[in-house]
């Protein structure tokens, strides 16, 4: 599962404030490069729970996707622009699905992306494992799923 990890205040004030200044420090604040095609590689997982987005998640039924922690721009995942109302248009041998990013690949660099399994089962038999070669790209949606055109990116901000 892509869940942030809860952290645990082993022991005194330094390392407490350590862990403050850890979680409150800034990230990236690239913006997300709404419909510009990337190529890269696609896994699938299965796992159930709280998404990185805060949202329960079954990536066994649903149709979702996780994307490479590199994308997010804030401290909180929860309250990143890429968990409102982005979604991964993704091409693969003439096949393309669009599904919403309700999670975060920690693992995943910035072209890897981590498909729901009936995602990936739309593009290619479950047997392969990693897709190689499609290309995706990020898109806004609407609230019944609908790709929306946007001209311009969605930024994130920094905390610090």
């Amino acid at each position: 599962m892509r869940v942030v990890p809860n952290l645990r205040i082993l022991a005194g004030v330094p390392l407490a404030a350590a862990a403050l200044l850890a979680l409150s420090a800034g990230t990236a604040s690239a913006a997300i490069p709404i419909n510009k095609p990337m190529t890269g590689k696609a896994t699938y997982y299965n796992d159930a729970g709280y998404g990185a987005c805060g949202t329960q998640i079954n990536a066994a039924t649903q149709m979702l996707v996780a994307v490479s922690h590199t994308w997010w721009t804030t401290a909180n995942p929860n309250n990143d622009p890429v968990c409102k109302g982005i979604s991964v248009k993704v091409t693969y041998k003439g096949k393309t699905v669009t599904v919403p990013v309700k999670d975060q690949c920690p693992s995943c660099d910035s072209t890897h992306i981590d498909l729901s399994q009936p995602a990936f089962a739309k593009l290619a038999n479950l047997d392969l494992g990693v897709l190689n070669g499609l290309t995706w790209q990020f898109v806004k949606t609407g609230f019944a799923g609908e790709t929306i055109p946007v001209s311009e990116p969605i930024t994130g901000s920094t905390i610090g």
